[in-house]
């Protein structure tokens, strides 16, 4: 497909036009970032990794009934997306205490949370992507009552999806972020990536973290570990 002028840059991702209008094409990048982009790195093949991973998940996730912005792989690292007017949040959801959560509230990383505890964060690079609540969602006008609804719903069907599919190639699912969409008909829709860049992954065995925590607490090669993920769905869509 045909590509125009880009539309969006971020720390890991680049957006462009396509001749279809309702279709955009997101190039991921050989970066990684830690502290909201305060450190920042290349390292090539990253991109390929996440690529393949997040098109896997996406793929997986529509044919087991969760809906979302991915149309198809294309090249190594890149894929087509439906284009969404994107909600500015980024949505946590927490099954185990680790990072941040362990730090606010004290409570020690490991701890099994007794419910998945959901989490919203205003996105603003330049506001370093604060906490809020309802209250905050309501007053910037950032989402409806019901799209907040909607939100926490998909967000915790997604989390049981999710904990099935890493427990078939023995990962425990501590944590992940999402960002979701509006369609054009006002639906909301799971959009940006699943990757070891937005979950923390641990080996069921041996509690070794496979995702983006090597690189924040510097205890691992990031590439070695995402090419574990990869090999292990690559093995799993092998067995189906």
């Amino acid at each position: 497909m045909n590509t125009c002028d880009v539309i969006y840059e971020g720390k890991a991702k680049k957006m462009y036009r396509t001749e279809d209008e309702s279709i955009v094409l997101v190039e991921y990048l050989d970066q990684v970032t830690a502290l909201n982009g305060a450190r920042k790195d290349e390292m090539v093949g990253k991109a390929e990794l996440n690529n393949t991973i997040s098109s896997f998940i996406f793929t997986w996730l529509k044919k087991n009934g969760i809906e979302n912005h991915f149309v198809s792989k294309e090249g190594k690292t890149e894929q087509l997306i439906k284009k969404l007017e994107m909600i500015p949040l980024e949505i946590v959801l927490r099954n185990v205490a680790a990072g941040s959560f362990s730090k606010r509230f004290a409570v020690a990383q490991g701890t099994v949370l007794t419910r998945p505890i959901i989490e919203f964060y205003y996105k603003a690079d330049e506001l370093d992507d604060p906490f809020i609540n309802d209250a905050h969602v309501d007053y910037f006008s950032i989402a409806t009552e019901g799209e907040l609804k909607s939100i926490r719903q998909l967000t915790l069907m997604l989390n049981e999806k999710l904990i099935e599919l890493f427990d078939q190639i023995d990962l425990t699912l501590v944590d992940f972020k999402i960002e979701v969409g509006r369609t054009s008909d006002g639906k909301i829709l799971l959009a940006d990536e699943i990757s070891p860049d937005t979950c923390r992954l641990w080996d069921k065995t041996s509690k070794q973290s496979l995702d983006k925590d090597v690189y924040r607490k510097k205890t691992g090669d990031l590439l070695t570990v995402y090419r574990e993920v990869t090999n292990r769905l690559d093995a799993l869509k092998e067995e189906n």
